[in-house]
């Protein structure tokens, strides 16, 4: 049975929310990039009507993505300013450490790889178009996607700023919520 340390990444392991600043990072680089705000703000109100799902509103939300001719290049660019943003502290000392995240695969494994973490479990987005290509790795999919990866393990540490993480903190040894610089038992 293999011992997995997992952690969620924004406002886990990473201070803030890496989709957010990403998308302000790419807007101030390519201001016209809010030609992509009426379908990002009309995703938004059909979410919050709840006449649309999260993943529709999420995919929306990266639309903007089809205006950036280098997405691998911007990323680069955004992590080489954002790195110190990663809360090294946390992931130290700490064996079989997987990511698992709302925020797309591609805007996270690069950083996680340089930061010593091998596997990314994280939403898969089409980086030229915005689209999903899974599910939203959110709440009890982060279970199903981490199931979906290993057949034989257990959870011995569990970090996330999230209550919707509860899934996983249920099914692990020991869970921790992360509040800023602060870490308590679940």
């Amino acid at each position: 049975m293999k011992e997995l340390n997992i952690f969620d990444f924004d406002d886990t392991i990473y201070k803030g929310d890496s989709s957010i600043d990403f998308y302000l990072f790419c807007l101030k680089e390519n201001v016209t990039l809010l030609r992509y705000l009426p379908i990002q703000l009309y995703g938004m109100l059909m979410y919050k009507l709840k006449l649309k799902s999260k993943e529709f509103m999420k995919e929306k939300y990266f639309s903007f993505l089809k205006g950036i001719k280098n997405t691998d290049y911007k990323v680069e660019k955004f992590w080489n300013k954002n790195e110190n943003k990663i809360r090294n502290i946390l992931i130290k000392d700490k064996n079989n450490i997987v990511v698992i995240s709302a925020s797309p695969e591609f805007l996270l494994k690069e950083i996680c790889k340089k930061n010593g973490i091998d596997t990314v479990i994280a939403t898969l987005v089409d980086k030229k178009s915005g689209k999903f290509l899974s599910k939203n790795c959110y709440g009890e999919e982060k279970v199903n996607r981490l199931n979906n990866e290993y057949k034989d393990y257990y959870i011995n540490e569990f970090y996330s700023d999230s209550k919707s993480d509860k899934y996983l903190a249920k099914i692990s040894k020991k869970s921790f919520l992360v509040k800023g610089d602060k870490i308590e038992k679940w």
